[in-house]
């Protein structure tokens, strides 16, 4: 499946009109089934599904661990995952109507229950920070980008330890970039102590919540928290860190020790 199409179009600039083939990234519609019945559908770029699909579930409370998944089948060119748990969930049962989420520019949506728990997963320890790693791991992160710089038109996310980016994900939203990082997390079982979370998005609660969720220390955007984000990372003890551009950052909350 592409993530990629193009297109005939004039760019104009000023009095100059040219016609030029330009690169647009595309968006898909994801069905997710859950124990046989419809239970959402994503919009999201065609990559990565069978991790989006499972981080999802996990970030909405539906699974948490990789012994709750008896069987994943992703049929790509429907736009189809058929997820079948191990366990009777009743929150599944409960919720397994028909939604669509949107690709999370301020209306992404999560389950109470997720909410109601988030306080439960506090950091114990938090981890330092090197700025001058910060420094180069942000340009390894833009230069890594390339839909972004194809296309310009999808949101990035990556799974780092100190200036190495272990697992990186491109998506039209913010949200699902980030799940396919945990989807692949969960999957692999990926130890977390020693890492940390790197978007280009804004970072907003939900955000935070499924960070938190993993018990991950430190989320680092090249753009803004919101005054909610701010605050619940102060209760849970993650360090946030936006505008992280060049050799600039902003440190909002938990400020750790800064090596070099």
């Amino acid at each position: 499946m592409k993530n990629i199409k193009s297109y005939n179009i004039l760019k104009i600039k000023g009095d100059e009109v040219n016609e030029i083939e330009d690169k647009v990234v595309v968006e898909y519609p994801f069905t997710i089934y859950l124990d046989n019945e419809e239970f959402i559908t994503l919009l999201c770029t065609p990559k990565s599904l069978r991790y989006l699909a499972i981080g999802f579930l996990q970030s909405e409370g539906i699974i948490d661990k990789k012994e709750d998944i008896e069987k994943i089948d992703i049929d790509e060119e429907r736009g189809l995952a058929f997820v079948n748990t191990t366990r009777t969930n009743s929150l599944s049962k409960n919720l397994s109507r028909k939604r669509t989420i949107t690709t999370g520019c301020g209306k992404g949506t999560i389950f109470y229950n997720v909410i109601d728990s988030f306080k439960t997963k506090k950091i114990s320890k938090r981890l330092d920070i090197d700025k001058d790693n910060i420094y180069k791991l942000m340009t390894k992160f833009n230069e890594k980008s390339k839909m972004f710089l194809e296309t310009g038109g999808v949101h990035s996310c990556a799974l780092c330890k100190n200036n190495q980016i272990l697992i990186f994900e491109e998506d039209i939203g913010r949200h699902n970039a980030l799940d396919k990082i945990l989807g692949r997390i969960l999957l692999e079982e990926i130890k977390l102590e020693d890492k940390f979370i790197v978007t280009s998005g804004r970072i907003t609660s939900e955000i935070l919540i499924k960070a938190s969720m993993r018990s991950i220390s430190t989320i680092i955007s090249r753009s803004a928290p919101t005054n909610l984000s701010i605050d619940m990372a102060k209760e849970l003890n993650i360090t946030l860190i936006g505008f992280a551009r060049g050799k600039k950052m902003n440190m909002y909350t938990n400020f750790p020790s800064l090596n070099s």
